[in-house]
């Protein structure tokens, strides 16, 4: 009786966060102030870390960036002083522990507790699984995967002290589905992930409510990082730039979504995966040559 009841309580708790879930999505967005939030952005030199660092600044938070590629992170500093933001860089190798810890350190010397943090450095290098080398799959599982164990320890319990702050995991579609030489690649998002989405539950065990996590699953971006990738019948599927990218994280941040999907057809089309058949999808990735998109790859190597 006791079991049938608690089904009964769990049914009417799943509808009703359902129902809620509905009304959000049909009502405006209530959008929170980043006013006076300290961001870091890691990956903050390039790309999509320094477009949302940008955003970040726009909205009056003050920004902390992290990069290997230290004339990349001045740069995108000088961009935000001239705008009139508050900002600091450091050179920080996100794959190295030592260095995470090191940063972390000064940082909060430097200017206090960070409330936001955004895990987005990221590297890809391109190569069949069987022509990677040891040390490049490492690296790759160390930047884009191992870098977020390290950043969370350093800043997520400060946030949970606090019982306040905010979580940023750039993801990728590539997480729920490896591709031809993208096995590291897919392997370090999906980590990242599932790193994300413990952490996310271990915050809440401990009844912490009010530090939030949004984890951002994007189709492939036109940035320099993917520079050469080329996918057949992009007319249905296109890559994204970067600015609408940007945007919609931004929006993702203040309105505490959870997943983000980009573009939005990503929603059906990983939501379709459990219910067909493992060849409907070679298949179709047959057609869009998704197989065959990292021929041309050059990425940031580009002219190198």
């Amino acid at each position: 009786m006791n079991v049938v009841l608690g089904v009964l309580w769990l049914t009417v708790k799943l509808l009703g966060i359902l129902v809620w879930s509905w009304i959000k999505w049909l009502l405006p967005s209530r959008k929170k102030s980043l006013e006076g939030e300290v961001v870091l952005v890691t990956g903050a030199g390039s790309g999509i870390g320094r477009l949302m660092a940008l955003k970040f600044s726009e909205k009056g938070s003050t920004l902390v960036l992290w990069d290997v590629n230290r004339q990349g992170n001045q740069e995108t500093a000088q961009m935000i002083k001239d705008a009139g933001g508050k900002v600091s860089c450091y050179r920080v190798d996100v794959s190295k522990n030592e260095d995470v810890k090191q940063a972390a350190r000064q940082v909060k010397q430097d200017i206090g507790e960070i409330s936001m943090l955004v895990n987005n450095a990221g590297i890809v290098i391109g190569r069949t699984l069987l022509d990677l080398t040891e040390e490049q799959f490492t690296k790759t599982m160390a930047v884009n995967a191992m870098a977020h164990v390290w950043t969370l320890k350093a800043f997520l319990p400060d946030m949970m002290k606090r019982n306040h702050g905010h979580v940023v995991t750039l993801a990728s579609v590539a997480a729920y589905q490896g591709l031809p030489k993208m096995a590291d690649y897919s392997a370090s998002k999906s980590a990242a992930l599932n790193i994300h989405n413990a952490a996310m539950r271990e915050v809440k065990m401990e009844g912490v409510d009010n530090v939030q996590f949004t984890v951002v699953n994007p189709y492939l971006i036109n940035t320099g990082m993917f520079e050469g990738v080329k996918v057949d019948n992009d007319i249905i599927m296109q890559s994204l730039e970067p600015e609408y990218v940007a945007e919609r994280i931004l929006h993702a941040v203040q309105t505490n979504q959870e997943v983000l999907f980009l573009p939005r057809l990503m929603y059906f089309v990983l939501g379709l995966q459990p219910f067909l058949p493992v060849n409907c999808f070679l298949e179709i990735e047959k057609f869009f040559n998704v197989w065959g998109a990292m021929d041309a790859f050059v990425g940031r190597n580009k002219g190198k």
